[in-house]
């Protein structure tokens, strides 16, 4: 199986940007350092816990980016 199409990183540092919020505040909302928002930016996957408590931060599904992908995939 190959890699999806979602590039959860880039997602994320979008919808960041996009809601005018700061690395900064991200890394206080996750509890962690700014170095670890900016990896987190490069990765094109990303675990689960992880990625629900980016979502509630900022209050965005961003799993929904992977159903959609999933409905966009030919049937074998």
């Amino acid at each position: 199986m190959g890699k999806t199409c979602v590039h959860i990183g880039s997602e994320i540092h979008d919808e960041l940007i996009r809601q005018g919020q700061s690395v900064l505040w991200l890394s206080q909302q996750l509890g962690c350092n700014r170095t670890n928002i900016y990896n987190i930016f490069v990765r094109d996957s990303i675990g689960t816990d992880l990625l629900m408590k980016i979502s509630i931060a900022l209050n965005r599904d961003f799993f929904s980016l992977y159903s959609q992908a999933l409905k966009e995939i030919p049937a074998s």
